[in-house]
């Protein structure tokens, strides 16, 4: 169990943490006792963020961010290092949906900016963050999804399924490599979550029409308690890996969807 204070003193990075699952998360870790810097591409994004972590008497930084350029994850870490001295947890959570059409129908550049916003931003934040992390070890979390490791019938979301797929592979492999320097990584799947990561897809129902295959689910999607899950409860799964009640894991990959990728 994770109690307040058990992460006092700590620095943890959070990567789009101005809403949902990231918000939701830094606050959590803030309440826990880290010190938490949040990077978003605008720092009115987590503007309310670092207000509630204040109201809890918590420290809370913001820092302008692109993720998916590398001398913006240079930049950052710098300033981190200038402000604390030292990082302890990160929480790699930015991403989108992306453009969500057919494959004969996306364009090359669409494709790409998927894949930088969730893949490519998940090695950047890894990459710079070792050698601030080699001394005392850490935890790194990565969001992943169920889209594209237990999920393939989300029809049109090609380049999204594939930085997810991607995420995990990564995962697993610097859970690996950074063994030795008591760096765990772990990756969570989320299922239906009530975010807002909505807000940044574009699909093409007119041309989804065209690859969609009928699939018939049970009556109730989540199994577990008939709803999605809210941004609090995998800010609950964050906390526990971030602290050192998960110490003995790395290289796992967590599923939190209330058994509805089982279906």
């Amino acid at each position: 169990m994770v109690t307040s204070q058990q992460l006092n003193e700590r620095v943890a990075l959070v990567t789009g943490g101005g809403s949902g699952i990231g918000k939701a998360s830094a606050i959590h870790l803030a309440r826990a006792g880290a010190k938490v810097v949040l990077a978003d591409i605008k720092e009115d994004d987590a503007t309310e963020t670092k207000k509630e972590i204040q109201a809890l008497g918590g420290e809370a930084v913001i820092i302008e961010t692109d993720v998916s350029k590398e001398e913006d994850i240079e930049r950052c870490y710098g300033n981190l290092i200038d402000r604390f001295g030292k990082l302890d947890i990160i929480f790699a959570n930015a991403g989108v949906n992306g453009k969500i059409t057919p494959i004969e129908d996306m364009a090359a550049d669409e494709w790409d900016q998927t894949i930088d916003t969730n893949l490519k931003s998940t090695f950047l934040t890894v990459k710079h963050a070792i050698p601030h992390m080699k001394k005392d070890g850490g935890s790194i979390i990565i969001t992943s999804s169920v889209n594209g490791n237990r999920i393939f019938s989300n029809f049109g979301f090609s380049a999204y399924s594939s930085s997810k797929a991607g995420q995990m592979a990564f995962g697993k492999m610097a859970a690996l490599e950074l063994a030795k320097y008591h760096i765990r990584v772990n990756i969570i799947c989320p299922g239906a979550i009530e975010t807002n990561i909505g807000e940044n897809t574009h699909p093409e129902n007119d041309e989804l029409e065209k690859i969609k295959i009928p699939v018939d689910y049970p009556e109730g999607n989540q199994p577990l308690e008939h709803r999605p899950g809210k941004p609090e409860e995998v800010a609950d799964l964050i906390l526990f890996l971030a602290s050192d009640a998960s110490r003995h894991i790395t290289g796992t990959e967590l599923f939190i969807d209330g058994a509805e990728s089982l279906l």
